[in-house]
């Protein structure tokens, strides 16, 4: 079965230092291959910096790639033509922001943005099945009664509450898959397991694939099928949730665990990996991104850029000391 969406080499380069001729450039991602299938979740996992958000902002079309290709069920997004086509991709691919508070408008009700978006995306439905789909939406994230909510303002809510209701603003478009650009992580940490079990219930009940996009690997380990690691730009491993997060093959993924009370995760990191600078990237140079913080480098990464390469069955990893799959087998 081939992938619902598939990214090729994918990159973003950003113009940086302020003057109309600057040749520097910003490598906020390069040369990406990401997969989700129907009914995943997959979880971007990474720092501040890595480049995650600006995949998301790729795959929703807010920015153009600067190399590479994206491809939706099989069709290349750059031959999506005209307003129709690109309205019919952001409705199969919506967006759910990081900020509950500033992704509804104050002055309306909850229920204008859920209208709004079924008017201009499913404009076959009369006004009562518009009626009725706001109240099955509202229901399916978990808010009842809602006939109640639907009625009340943003500032009634909750942080909860409304980003509830953006889950349920991208459910309406009947969505293939959704971008979930960390979407629990200005919530209280009491009512974070909601919001994930929301997540699940879209994919299990309502045959969603999301891009679950975080910087806190043991929600990713909750409620993801598969995860990939962003630093530098790059994705550094990727593979099963739980094969992965129980063998972590890339230091930085031992950074990432390293930080999490979990006793399955017994890593440790050095002192000086915990508290090193994040990677430069303007104009970066060959070599590996990491080094500068990771406790094995070898000569080699100082020169050639690791790619991807599998270390066990469907788990890869970005790194030139970890052994490939064919030789560990040796």
């Amino acid at each position: 079965m081939s992938p619902l969406l598939e990214t090729k080499d994918l990159s973003r380069h950003f113009k940086v230092g302020g003057k109309l001729f600057s040749h520097r450039l910003l490598h906020a991602v390069d040369d990406v291959n990401l997969t989700i299938n129907e009914r995943e979740i997959v979880a971007l996992v990474g720092e501040s910096g890595s480049g995650k958000s600006t995949m998301a902002r790729l795959l929703a079309q807010v920015y153009k790639p600067t190399a590479g290709q994206i491809t939706f069920q099989g069709k290349d997004l750059a031959q999506l033509r005209g307003r129709k086509q690109h309205l019919q991709y952001r409705s199969d691919v919506p967006m759910v922001f990081q900020d509950p508070f500033a992704s509804l408008n104050p002055v309306y009700k909850v229920s204008h943005g859920i209208k709004r978006g079924l008017k201009l995306h499913r404009p076959e439905l009369s006004a009562q099945e518009r009626h009725q789909e706001l109240l099955r939406v509202v229901a399916a994230v978990g808010l009842n009664p809602p006939e109640e909510i639907i009625e009340r303002y943003p500032y009634e809510l909750s942080g909860g509450q409304r980003q509830r209701i953006g889950f349920a603003q991208a459910l309406a478009y009947r969505p293939k898959l959704i971008l979930a650009d960390e979407p629990v992580s200005m919530l209280d940490v009491s009512i974070r397991i909601g919001l994930l079990n929301v997540m699940a219930k879209l994919r299990d009940e309502e045959g969603v694939s999301i891009l679950y996009i975080t910087h806190d690997i043991a929600s990713a380990r909750y409620v993801s099928d598969r995860v990939m690691v962003m630093y530098g730009g790059h994705v550094v491993e990727s593979g099963p949730t739980e094969s992965l997060l129980a063998d972590p093959q890339h230091p930085y993924t031992q950074l990432l665990l390293s930080a999490v009370p979990d006793p399955r995760a017994p890593l440790e990191v050095t002192t000086e990996a915990a508290k090193a600078e994040p990677p430069a990237v303007i104009d970066p140079k060959p070599g590996c991104r990491f080094r500068a913080r990771c406790p094995l480098a070898v000569d080699v990464c100082a020169h050639v850029t690791p790619v991807l390469r599998p270390v066990v069955p469907e788990h890869a990893a970005a790194c030139h000391v970890t052994a490939p799959a064919e030789v560990a087998a040796a």
